[in-house]
Protein backbone atom coordinates (compact mmCIF):
# COMPACT_ATOMS: atom_id res chain seq x y z
CA UNK A 1 0.00 0.00 0.00
CA UNK A 2 1.42 3.54 -0.83
CA UNK A 3 2.52 5.82 1.91
CA UNK A 4 -0.30 8.42 0.70
CA UNK A 5 -3.19 5.69 0.77
CA UNK A 6 -2.37 4.39 3.80
CA UNK A 7 -2.14 7.74 5.83
CA UNK A 8 -5.38 8.73 4.24
CA UNK A 9 -7.03 5.25 5.28
CA UNK A 10 -6.17 5.79 8.86
CA UNK A 11 -6.67 9.50 9.31
CA UNK A 12 -10.36 8.89 8.07
CA UNK A 13 -10.97 5.39 9.80
CA UNK A 14 -13.10 6.43 12.88
CA UNK A 15 -11.53 5.10 16.21
CA UNK A 16 -11.46 4.80 19.59
CA UNK A 17 -8.40 5.71 22.61
CA UNK A 18 -8.18 3.33 25.65
CA UNK A 19 -4.74 4.47 27.08
CA UNK A 20 -4.24 8.06 27.46
CA UNK A 21 -2.67 10.24 30.15
CA UNK A 22 -4.07 13.57 29.94
CA UNK A 23 -1.14 15.14 31.79
CA UNK A 24 0.76 13.60 29.00
CA UNK A 25 -1.10 15.70 26.16
CA UNK A 26 0.63 19.00 27.54
CA UNK A 27 2.19 20.36 24.20
CA UNK A 28 4.63 22.59 25.18
CA UNK A 29 3.01 25.75 23.60
CA UNK A 30 0.35 25.16 26.19
CA UNK A 31 2.72 24.48 29.31
CA UNK A 32 4.95 27.69 28.99
CA UNK A 33 1.32 29.58 28.40
CA UNK A 34 -0.24 28.28 31.43
CA UNK A 35 2.94 29.05 33.33
CA UNK A 36 3.46 32.50 32.68
CA UNK A 37 -0.48 32.86 33.29
CA UNK A 38 0.24 31.23 36.68
CA UNK A 39 4.01 32.61 37.45
CA UNK A 40 5.21 29.17 37.69
CA UNK A 41 9.10 29.37 36.94
CA UNK A 42 10.09 26.24 34.37
CA UNK A 43 13.62 25.11 33.36
CA UNK A 44 12.93 25.52 30.23
CA UNK A 45 13.22 29.44 28.64
CA UNK A 46 11.74 28.35 25.40
CA UNK A 47 9.37 25.86 23.53
CA UNK A 48 12.38 24.87 20.97
CA UNK A 49 14.22 23.77 24.67
CA UNK A 50 11.28 22.31 25.86
CA UNK A 51 11.18 19.97 22.81
CA UNK A 52 14.51 19.15 22.91
CA UNK A 53 13.93 17.96 26.71
CA UNK A 54 11.37 15.67 25.28
CA UNK A 55 13.86 12.86 24.46
CA UNK A 56 14.03 10.05 26.95
CA UNK A 57 16.27 6.46 27.71
CA UNK A 58 13.46 5.07 29.52
CA UNK A 59 10.41 5.56 32.06
CA UNK A 60 12.10 7.25 34.61
CA UNK A 61 13.76 10.15 32.65
CA UNK A 62 9.95 10.69 30.97
CA UNK A 63 8.27 10.81 34.24
CA UNK A 64 10.83 13.34 35.54
CA UNK A 65 10.12 15.97 33.09
CA UNK A 66 6.11 14.35 33.20
CA UNK A 67 5.84 15.53 37.06
CA UNK A 68 7.89 18.75 36.68
CA UNK A 69 5.66 19.76 33.42
CA UNK A 70 2.11 19.14 35.52
CA UNK A 71 3.55 21.36 38.40
CA UNK A 72 2.00 24.31 36.22
CA UNK A 73 -1.33 23.06 36.76
CA UNK A 74 -2.82 24.87 39.32
CA UNK A 75 -6.43 26.46 38.64
CA UNK A 76 -9.60 24.57 36.95
CA UNK A 77 -9.09 26.98 34.24
CA UNK A 78 -5.35 25.11 33.44
CA UNK A 79 -7.47 21.63 33.70
CA UNK A 80 -9.96 22.67 31.26
CA UNK A 81 -7.59 23.89 28.78
CA UNK A 82 -5.36 20.98 28.81
CA UNK A 83 -8.51 18.63 28.34
CA UNK A 84 -10.04 20.73 25.28
CA UNK A 85 -6.55 21.27 23.59
CA UNK A 86 -6.11 17.01 23.52
CA UNK A 87 -9.89 16.55 22.52
CA UNK A 88 -10.37 19.51 19.93
CA UNK A 89 -6.51 17.35 18.38
CA UNK A 90 -8.44 13.70 18.18
CA UNK A 91 -11.53 15.35 17.10
CA UNK A 92 -9.41 16.23 13.76
CA UNK A 93 -8.28 12.34 13.96
CA UNK A 94 -11.72 11.10 13.95
CA UNK A 95 -11.49 9.60 17.33
CA UNK A 96 -14.75 9.16 18.41
CA UNK A 97 -14.37 8.10 21.81
CA UNK A 98 -11.99 8.19 24.60
CA UNK A 99 -11.12 6.49 27.86
CA UNK A 100 -8.87 8.72 29.82
CA UNK A 101 -6.78 8.73 32.98
CA UNK A 102 -5.87 11.79 35.67
CA UNK A 103 -3.26 11.55 38.07
CA UNK A 104 -4.69 13.41 41.26
CA UNK A 105 -2.00 12.49 43.47
CA UNK A 106 0.32 13.93 40.94
CA UNK A 107 -1.58 17.61 41.94
CA UNK A 108 -3.13 16.97 45.48
CA UNK A 109 0.38 15.71 46.66
CA UNK A 110 1.23 19.81 45.58
CA UNK A 111 -1.44 21.47 47.26
CA UNK A 112 -3.90 21.76 44.25
CA UNK A 113 -7.67 20.31 45.50
CA UNK A 114 -8.93 16.90 43.67
CA UNK A 115 -11.74 19.02 43.42
CA UNK A 116 -10.16 21.57 40.85
CA UNK A 117 -8.47 18.96 39.29
CA UNK A 118 -11.36 17.10 37.93
CA UNK A 119 -13.81 19.70 37.67
CA UNK A 120 -11.82 21.43 34.78
CA UNK A 121 -11.18 17.46 33.33
CA UNK A 122 -14.96 17.06 33.84
CA UNK A 123 -16.30 19.92 32.54
CA UNK A 124 -13.86 19.51 29.17
CA UNK A 125 -15.21 16.29 28.58
CA UNK A 126 -18.83 17.43 28.47
CA UNK A 127 -18.33 19.77 26.42
CA UNK A 128 -16.11 17.28 23.92
CA UNK A 129 -19.16 15.32 24.09
CA UNK A 130 -21.47 17.90 23.18
CA UNK A 131 -19.75 20.10 20.95
CA UNK A 132 -17.27 17.61 19.24
CA UNK A 133 -19.84 13.92 19.89
CA UNK A 134 -16.57 12.56 21.31
CA UNK A 135 -18.12 10.04 24.06
CA UNK A 136 -15.59 9.40 26.97
CA UNK A 137 -15.04 7.05 29.83
CA UNK A 138 -12.73 8.81 33.03
CA UNK A 139 -10.24 6.81 34.77
CA UNK A 140 -8.46 7.77 38.09
CA UNK A 141 -5.21 6.37 38.29
CA UNK A 142 -3.18 5.64 41.38
CA UNK A 143 0.62 6.40 41.50
CA UNK A 144 2.61 2.95 42.15
CA UNK A 145 5.54 4.71 43.30
CA UNK A 146 3.58 6.12 46.22
CA UNK A 147 2.30 3.87 49.09
CA UNK A 148 -1.02 2.24 49.94
CA UNK A 149 -2.39 4.69 51.90
CA UNK A 150 -1.95 7.17 49.60
CA UNK A 151 -3.96 5.42 47.52
CA UNK A 152 -6.55 4.90 49.52
CA UNK A 153 -7.07 8.72 50.65
CA UNK A 154 -7.18 9.77 46.91
CA UNK A 155 -10.12 6.74 46.89
CA UNK A 156 -11.76 8.49 49.49
CA UNK A 157 -11.24 11.95 47.63
CA UNK A 158 -12.65 10.50 44.90
CA UNK A 159 -16.43 9.05 45.89
CA UNK A 160 -18.12 12.36 46.01
CA UNK A 161 -17.52 12.43 42.17
CA UNK A 162 -18.17 8.90 42.01
CA UNK A 163 -20.75 9.64 38.85
CA UNK A 164 -17.63 10.99 37.00
CA UNK A 165 -15.32 8.24 37.46
CA UNK A 166 -16.28 5.02 36.24
CA UNK A 167 -12.80 3.16 36.79
CA UNK A 168 -9.50 3.49 38.49
CA UNK A 169 -5.99 2.18 37.34
CA UNK A 170 -2.09 1.87 38.60
CA UNK A 171 0.40 4.08 37.26
CA UNK A 172 3.81 5.54 37.23
CA UNK A 173 7.25 3.56 37.65
CA UNK A 174 6.14 0.12 37.26
CA UNK A 175 9.63 -2.09 38.42
CA UNK A 176 10.05 -2.34 42.11
CA UNK A 177 6.49 -1.32 42.42
CA UNK A 178 4.45 -4.71 41.69
CA UNK A 179 0.51 -4.63 41.14
CA UNK A 180 0.51 -6.59 44.35
CA UNK A 181 1.24 -3.53 46.95
CA UNK A 182 -1.94 -2.15 45.82
CA UNK A 183 -4.47 -4.88 46.18
CA UNK A 184 -6.36 -3.81 49.24
CA UNK A 185 -7.12 -0.54 47.46
CA UNK A 186 -8.25 -2.26 44.22
CA UNK A 187 -10.37 -4.66 46.58
CA UNK A 188 -11.88 -1.52 47.94
CA UNK A 189 -12.38 0.17 44.45
CA UNK A 190 -14.41 -2.44 43.04
CA UNK A 191 -16.23 -2.95 46.29
CA UNK A 192 -17.13 1.00 45.56
CA UNK A 193 -18.31 0.07 41.81
CA UNK A 194 -15.18 1.08 40.03
CA UNK A 195 -14.54 -0.64 37.09
CA UNK A 196 -10.54 -1.71 37.27
CA UNK A 197 -7.45 -1.39 34.82
CA UNK A 198 -3.42 -1.58 35.63
CA UNK A 199 -0.37 -0.80 33.41
CA UNK A 200 1.50 -4.22 33.94
CA UNK A 201 4.76 -5.41 31.28
CA UNK A 202 5.63 -2.42 30.10
CA UNK A 203 9.24 -2.54 31.56
CA UNK A 204 7.56 -4.57 34.71
CA UNK A 205 8.14 -8.88 33.99
CA UNK A 206 5.45 -11.31 33.14
CA UNK A 207 4.51 -11.71 36.56
CA UNK A 208 2.95 -8.71 37.31
CA UNK A 209 0.86 -8.81 33.99
CA UNK A 210 -0.29 -12.39 36.44
CA UNK A 211 -0.52 -10.17 39.54
CA UNK A 212 -2.97 -7.48 38.06
CA UNK A 213 -4.96 -10.73 36.32
CA UNK A 214 -5.22 -12.43 39.64
CA UNK A 215 -4.69 -10.06 42.27
CA UNK A 216 -6.36 -6.64 40.99
CA UNK A 217 -8.94 -8.55 38.94
CA UNK A 218 -8.71 -6.30 36.27
CA UNK A 219 -10.61 -5.98 33.39
CA UNK A 220 -7.98 -4.40 30.88
CA UNK A 221 -4.09 -4.87 31.12
CA UNK A 222 -2.47 -1.10 29.89
CA UNK A 223 0.87 -2.06 27.60
CA UNK A 224 0.76 -5.57 28.40
CA UNK A 225 4.42 -5.95 26.01
CA UNK A 226 5.92 -8.83 27.97
CA UNK A 227 3.50 -10.93 28.11
CA UNK A 228 4.73 -12.38 24.62
CA UNK A 229 7.92 -14.01 26.96
CA UNK A 230 4.99 -16.03 28.71
CA UNK A 231 3.56 -18.56 26.98
CA UNK A 232 1.08 -19.79 29.59
CA UNK A 233 0.26 -16.00 30.04
CA UNK A 234 -0.07 -15.50 26.14
CA UNK A 235 -3.04 -18.90 26.08
CA UNK A 236 -4.51 -17.24 28.97
CA UNK A 237 -5.12 -13.61 27.31
CA UNK A 238 -6.35 -15.10 24.52
CA UNK A 239 -8.88 -17.44 26.06
CA UNK A 240 -10.54 -14.86 28.26
CA UNK A 241 -10.00 -11.98 25.29
CA UNK A 242 -8.43 -9.82 27.99
CA UNK A 243 -8.21 -6.20 26.31
CA UNK A 244 -4.43 -5.40 25.80
CA UNK A 245 -3.81 -1.52 25.44
CA UNK A 246 -0.64 -1.41 23.10
CA UNK A 247 0.74 2.01 22.42
CA UNK A 248 3.40 1.69 20.41
CA UNK A 249 5.23 5.32 19.72
CA UNK A 250 5.67 5.44 23.63
CA UNK A 251 6.88 2.11 23.38
CA UNK A 252 9.69 3.27 20.91
CA UNK A 253 10.60 6.57 22.85
CA UNK A 254 10.95 4.61 26.35
CA UNK A 255 13.20 1.80 24.76
CA UNK A 256 10.43 -0.94 25.54
CA UNK A 257 11.12 -1.43 22.19
CA UNK A 258 14.55 -0.92 19.77
CA UNK A 259 12.87 -0.48 16.39
CA UNK A 260 9.22 -0.20 16.01
CA UNK A 261 9.68 -3.12 13.42
CA UNK A 262 10.37 -5.18 17.06
CA UNK A 263 6.82 -4.44 18.35
CA UNK A 264 4.88 -7.32 19.46
CA UNK A 265 1.51 -6.38 18.20
CA UNK A 266 1.05 -8.38 15.09
CA UNK A 267 2.71 -11.38 17.22
CA UNK A 268 -0.47 -10.74 19.49
CA UNK A 269 -2.65 -10.56 17.15
CA UNK A 270 -1.39 -13.72 15.24
CA UNK A 271 -2.67 -15.38 18.77
CA UNK A 272 -5.83 -14.09 18.70
CA UNK A 273 -5.31 -11.38 21.62
CA UNK A 274 -8.02 -8.65 22.02
CA UNK A 275 -4.87 -5.70 21.41
CA UNK A 276 -5.66 -2.04 20.93
CA UNK A 277 -3.28 0.89 19.23
CA UNK A 278 -3.23 3.95 21.90
CA UNK A 279 -0.87 7.01 22.27
CA UNK A 280 -0.58 6.79 26.29
CA UNK A 281 1.30 10.56 26.82
CA UNK A 282 1.46 11.90 23.04
CA UNK A 283 2.66 15.26 24.01
CA UNK A 284 5.80 13.56 24.63
CA UNK A 285 6.28 10.29 22.79
CA UNK A 286 5.69 12.28 19.56
CA UNK A 287 2.25 11.33 18.00
CA UNK A 288 -1.39 10.88 18.70
CA UNK A 289 -3.56 7.95 17.29
CA UNK A 290 -3.29 8.44 13.53
CA UNK A 291 1.02 8.82 14.33
CA UNK A 292 0.81 5.71 16.33
CA UNK A 293 -1.55 3.69 13.61
CA UNK A 294 0.75 5.22 10.57
CA UNK A 295 4.03 4.34 12.63
CA UNK A 296 3.29 1.02 13.30
CA UNK A 297 1.64 0.01 10.02
CA UNK A 298 4.76 1.23 8.25
CA UNK A 299 7.02 -0.46 10.56
CA UNK A 300 5.03 -4.23 10.18
CA UNK A 301 3.50 -3.62 7.33
CA UNK A 302 -0.03 -4.07 8.53
CA UNK A 303 -3.01 -4.16 5.69
CA UNK A 304 -5.94 -2.42 5.74
CA UNK A 305 -7.95 -5.74 7.13
CA UNK A 306 -5.39 -5.47 10.06
CA UNK A 307 -5.74 -1.67 10.78
CA UNK A 308 -9.70 -2.12 10.81
CA UNK A 309 -9.23 -5.15 12.94
CA UNK A 310 -6.99 -3.22 15.49
CA UNK A 311 -9.70 -0.09 15.17
CA UNK A 312 -12.80 -2.51 15.88
CA UNK A 313 -10.49 -3.78 18.85
CA UNK A 314 -10.14 -0.29 20.55
CA UNK A 315 -14.64 -0.39 20.43
CA UNK A 316 -14.98 -3.78 21.51
CA UNK A 317 -12.04 -3.51 24.52
CA UNK A 318 -13.91 0.24 25.26
CA UNK A 319 -16.55 0.55 28.06
CA UNK A 320 -19.21 1.28 25.93
CA UNK A 321 -22.37 -0.07 26.11
CA UNK A 322 -23.07 -3.53 23.57
CA UNK A 323 -25.45 -1.36 21.55
CA UNK A 324 -22.64 2.16 21.41
CA UNK A 325 -20.04 -0.73 20.59
CA UNK A 326 -22.32 -1.93 17.37
CA UNK A 327 -23.11 1.11 16.28
CA UNK A 328 -19.37 2.52 16.45
CA UNK A 329 -18.36 -0.88 14.60
CA UNK A 330 -20.67 -0.43 11.96
CA UNK A 331 -19.60 2.61 11.53
CA UNK A 332 -16.00 0.91 10.83
CA UNK A 333 -17.19 -1.80 8.74
CA UNK A 334 -18.98 0.60 6.40
CA UNK A 335 -15.75 2.68 6.06
CA UNK A 336 -13.56 0.08 5.02
CA UNK A 337 -16.12 -1.70 2.47
CA UNK A 338 -16.33 1.76 0.77
CA UNK A 339 -13.00 3.25 1.26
Amino acid sequence: MADSTLKEFIENIPKAELHLHIEGTFEPELMIKIAERNNKKIKYSSVEELKRAYSFKNLQEFLDIYYEGANVLITEEDFYDLTWAYLTKIHQQNVLHVEIFFDPQTHTDRGVSFSTVINGIYKALEDGRQRLNISYKLIMSFLRHLDEASAFKTLEEALPYKEWIDGVGLDSSEVGNPPSKFERVFAKSREKGFKVVAHAGEEGPPEYIWEALDLLKVERIDHGNRAIEDHLLMKRLAESQMPLTLCPLSNLELKVVKDLKEHPIVKMMDKNLLVTVNSDDPAYFGGYMNENYLGIAKALNLTKIQITELVKNSFKASWLSDSEKEEKIDLVNHYFQND
